[in-house]
């Protein structure tokens, strides 16, 4: 990607990626070696990336705002240091809406496409599927950055480093 569209890029997303809830997703484990904040971060570029490559019809900003929340359930799955472990099926079921709920509270001016997207993520796991592009790009690019989180592949960040440093926590 070219220097000029990570930019724009940014310009999409820094006011969710600099909010103090936001923010605290970076000290939040997700799918082992990755914080929430990273794979938040990862499946909006590779939407944006997508966007770009075949000048998709979609509005770009809503695409890039619900793949940011689409993990926005704000607690801590895994905490070490308690010893709870929120049980993973549950939480497989249960993520989507809870994102949703603190997505709708902390940006009320949601899109009704953005809205599908967040809470329909998790297809086929559950069995609602997205109604819109928007929530079909966010549902395919989460399971393309979620295989890469387990198996640590970073090159997305190489790209945003190069260019916006600012946005990698």
């Amino acid at each position: 990607m070219s220097k000029n569209e990570i930019l724009i890029f940014y310009q999409l997303i820094h006011d969710i990626i600099k909010s103090d809830e936001f923010l605290k997703m970076s000290m939040q484990k997700h799918h082992i070696k990755t914080s929430v904040y990273d794979h938040c971060l990862k499946v909006a570029y590779l939407c944006y990336k997508h966007h770009c490559k075949y000048n998709c019809k979609t509005d770009i900003k809503e695409v890039v705002r619900a793949a940011l929340l689409h993990d926005y359930f704000l607690y801590d799955r895994i905490n070490k240091k308690s010893g709870d472990d929120i049980n993973r099926f549950v939480h497989l079921f249960k993520h989507p809406a809870t994102a949703l709920h603190n997505a709708e509270n902390d940006y009320p001016d949601l899109t009704r496409k953005e809205k599908n997207a967040i809470q329909r993520h998790m297809f086929p796991i559950v069995p609602i599927p997205p109604t819109t592009a928007c929530g079909w790009m966010v549902c395919y690019y989460d399971k393309v950055a979620a295989i890469g989180d387990y198996f640590h592949v970073q090159r997305w960040k190489k790209e945003l480093i190069e260019f916006c440093p600012e946005m990698i926590k």
